[in-house]
């Protein structure tokens, strides 16, 4: 009786209890963090946490700055390894095809953080600087992975407490009747203290010409923890340039309070190429010669297509490329196949159909 009652409870805890999963995405390099994800009655939300040091503790550097005497001196290249972001940095760097320009930006924005934190050292106070964010540009281009760096890299530089990245969307914000969106609202806010709040297409908070949607609501509560409690936490809006230009217009508030603007250019063929080859590398694959001028071939094809979402489409048509290299393979099951033959992509995994990119258009 003992031991069903034991068993009993186990099951429980497991069901209602909150699940870990370690996770990395594209152009990661392979470096996990922790997504959390907790079930509600209509909504699914997604924490993702700071990554860990070799040592196991977390990373982020919140520690008072140690007073210097008036001619003392600082060097940055101490600070940065002080605060441990010279490998945010360098993954950004390393990791993330392209985007010179976001990657100028967040460096200026550790920059500034840094200065502030020797200034400080020297009692050289200053009113604390507004980070909150827009990320513009089309899907697949790199915005939830940016803010996730940035918000590790302003948990390190002491400017949030715990560095925790948490996504919404319009349903975890906003509710489907009188009274639900204000609760629904703060408690999103509530988890992302300490931490960034990314709010992805943002531009769906705002219906204007539904008189009984309840999105203008939500809206004047983020405008209100913008302004007075930014010091808790960074908000970080993204979407489609042309319609976050449409939002700021009909919500100029919100855009007064947005302090950096960041936009995530389309990737060009040749970026989109590197990407490709990055992640297979990663999943220890190559292109052949010919699959590598094949793979060109599709990715020139897939970039005219209205739904082509940069290297998140890379992502999923070299899955599809893993699968039919598989399928290719085990079809023939008495052949002896050696360690390159699995590692290798051919031109007939590339394109469905004889290595023909006009037998399927549009496919992968």
């Amino acid at each position: 009786m003992l031991l069903a009652i034991v068993v009993i409870s186990v099951f429980v805890a497991m069901v209602g209890g909150t699940t870990a999963l370690a996770i990395s995405g594209f152009r990661s390099g392979g470096k996990a963090t922790e997504e959390t994800t907790v079930a509600s009655e209509t909504e699914t939300r997604r924490t993702l946490t700071p990554q860990r040091s070799r040592n196991g503790r977390s990373r982020g550097n919140g520690r008072a700055a140690v007073p210097l005497p008036m001619d003392a001196t600082v060097t940055f290249g101490a600070e940065r390894e002080e605060a441990e972001i010279d490998d945010i940095l360098g993954a950004l760097d390393r990791d993330l095809v392209g985007l010179l320009p976001i990657k100028k930006k967040v460096q200026e924005i550790a920059a500034l953080l840094l200065v502030d934190r020797a200034r400080q050292r020297f009692g050289l106070e200053a009113p604390r600087p507004n980070l909150h964010m827009c990320f513009t540009g089309p899907p697949g281009t790199g915005k939830t992975t940016v803010a996730l760096r940035m918000a590790d890299l302003l948990h390190r530089l002491g400017y949030l407490e715990q560095g925790q990245l948490v996504h919404a969307m319009r349903d975890d914000l906003v509710g489907q009747f009188i009274g639900h969106t204000a609760p629904r609202t703060k408690r999103t806010i509530d988890r992302a203290k300490g931490g960034v709040l990314f709010i992805d297409e943002a531009y769906y908070l705002y219906r204007g010409v539904d008189s009984q949607d309840y999105g203008q609501e939500a809206i004047d509560i983020l405008l209100q923890v913008m302004e007075n409690e930014r010091d808790k936490l960074v908000v970080i809006l993204a979407g489609y340039k042309d319609r976050m230009d449409k939002f700021f217009g009909s919500n100029p508030g919100m855009s007064s309070r947005i302090a950096h603007h960041l936009d995530f250019a389309a990737y060009q063929l040749d970026e989109l190429v590197t990407i490709g080859q990055g992640m297979l590398k990663q999943a220890r694959y190559y292109l052949s010669g010919e699959a590598e001028a094949a793979f060109r071939s599709h990715v020139t094809r897939r970039m005219r297509e209205p739904q082509f979402a940069n290297a998140r489409s890379v992502r999923n048509d070299l899955e599809n490329a893993r699968l039919r290299h598989a399928h290719r393979l085990t079809s023939e099951p008495n052949r002896n196949w050696t360690r390159d033959d699995l590692m290798r992509l051919e031109p007939i995994d590339i394109f469905a159909g004889r290595g023909d990119p006009e037998l399927e258009p549009g496919t992968f």
